[in-house]
């Protein structure tokens, strides 16, 4: 971690540590300016946020390493990035759209690197990297400019980016749950950085956004490209974020209208573009990170398919498309984790097939999901009015988030099913098929999953005329 970050975080501590004694408000602020906004109740309550959270997950990062520990110090980097924007918000006008772009590019970048960590190649902790990435995405809720910036209000943003990001985080959980506690508590620590920690921060001081300063300084405005020098090649624009960096709303492929304000914002921003061009017109797969190579059938602003063979399967060509109005239709896509469904009602069904290593996200309510001939495939849902079906697969795993009344496991080989607290009445069927573990949440708030293994043998007995059927049980008793 490096040296400034740390004196950072070390001036937190200081400071929660004088509050807890007794001492006044009047500590010395962290050396950035000596500007008096960083004596703001706001900016001390972010430096109380970074001290009893950041500084929980780097700490438990210390004990793992690698990776994990690089993520965490991204993640550090990220909030410190936020705390000094917070900081010059409350001296500086409302910029205008080409200003926010060259205002916000410094938790753009900051984003960035955590990002960069979690592609390439997998890891033995991959899950733990697109935790820590994913969870980033809570940090735009700075962005919001009001109800038509194309963002959620800053609250529901927050906890909507831990949504996305708890995907992996629950599969962190359940993998070191009893190998290895440092791990867990890593986990732990991450989740509660953003829910209760930043939501509950952000709800205190920003619940409508950020609040600028009408009389301070005006910010600086992008500075003008050079035009590249005769012979010379142009330089390559900065890497793209993660696609959940902005909002809800940047990973919602599937909406046939184009998005504006603080989407376009950071789209822009990455586009290797002059600043003020097209701002009005970007649609969401410029918005997606890798866009410059991904193709694919497209029948909506979507996301298509990453270019390369590795994207197709034998049997036909990537989709993801809505058909007739009524069926959205998702196949054959291979190492997709940022697959995204949003724009459904109740009256549609989903047919997922042919799928490999990918995510899909389906936000909103949908009649019913299948999910066929699938391979190590993860579905998130809200809620279905009808029925969750998991077939022919191998390696799946469904998380729903709201309510399902029934959900059915058939001819398959490993499934992990989430169910949220709204789901525990589903009615779960199951045949031919083995290694399904149901995970539900524990009693309290912030408890551990409990996970259940449904049986997958049984003893058929004859008694009275008619077979009696029991499953096998083996936990010893």
């Amino acid at each position: 971690m490096d040296e400034s970050l740390v004196k950072r975080l070390e001036a937190a501590v200081v400071r929660l540590e004088a509050l807890s004694i007794g001492g006044s408000r009047q500590v010395a602020a962290p050396e950035d300016g000596g500007d008096a906004a960083t004596t703001d109740p706001s900016i001390v309550a972010f430096d109380d946020l970074i001290s009893q959270y950041v500084v929980r997950v780097a700490s438990a990062a210390e004990k793992i390493g690698g990776k994990v520990l690089d993520v965490s110090k991204a993640i550090a980097e990220a909030f410190s990035a936020e705390r000094e924007l917070l900081v010059k918000i409350k001296q500086t006008q409302k910029p205008d759209m080409a200003g926010l772009i060259e205002f916000l590019k410094p938790l753009n970048e900051a984003i960035g690197k955590a990002s960069a960590l979690a592609e390439g190649r997998r890891s033995d902790f991959s899950h733990h990297l697109k935790t820590g990435a994913d969870s980033l995405a809570a940090l735009a809720w700075i962005a919001y400019t009001g109800k038509d910036c194309g963002m959620s209000m800053p609250i529901a943003h927050v906890e909507e980016s831990w949504q996305m990001a708890e995907f992996y985080c629950n599969k962190v959980l359940v993998e070191y749950r009893n190998k290895d506690v440092n791990h867990v508590e890593w986990a732990k620590a991450l989740k509660e950085l953003y829910l209760p920690g930043l939501r509950d921060y952000v709800k205190a001081h920003y619940p409508l956004g950020p609040v600028w300063n009408a009389t301070g300084k005006i910010a600086a405005a992008a500075p003008a490209k050079a035009a590249p020098t005769r012979g010379a090649p142009a330089p390559a624009p900065p890497p793209p974020p993660p696609a959940s960096l902005f909002s809800s709303e940047t990973a919602q492929p599937s909406s046939t209208a184009p998005k504006e304000g603080m989407s376009a914002v950071f789209a822009e921003l990455n586009s290797g573009k002059p600043v003020t061009s097209g701002l009005k017109k970007v649609t969401a797969d410029m918005k997606t990170k890798n866009r410059a190579d991904r193709s694919g059938i497209v029948t909506a602003p979507e996301k298509g398919a990453r270019a390369g063979s590795s994207s197709f399967s034998k049997s036909g060509p990537p989709k993801l498309e809505l058909q007739m109005g009524r069926k959205w239709v998702v196949e054959n896509q291979i190492g997709r984790n940022n697959l995204v469904i949003d724009d459904c009602d109740s009256k549609q069904t989903v047919y997922v097939f042919g799928c490999k290593n990918s995510v899909l996200q389906i936000q909103g309510k949908v009649n019913n999901i299948t999910v066929d001939n699938c391979t190590k495939m993860g579905v998130v849902f809200k809620d279905v009015v009808a029925a969750c079906e998991i077939v022919n697969c191998s390696g799946v795993e469904v998380q729903c988030q709201g309510s399902a009344p029934t959900i059915s496991v058939d001819n398959t080989a490993g499934c992990q099913l989430y169910l949220s607290k709204d789901a525990l009445g589903a009615s779960i069927t199951s045949a031919k098929s083995s290694e399904i573990n149901v995970l539900v949440p524990g009693s309290e708030p912030d408890g551990d999953w409990a996970e259940h293994a449904l049986p997958q043998q049984y003893i058929h007995v004859y008694k009275d005329g008619q077979f009696v059927t029991t499953p096998v049980s083996h936990s010893g008793g």
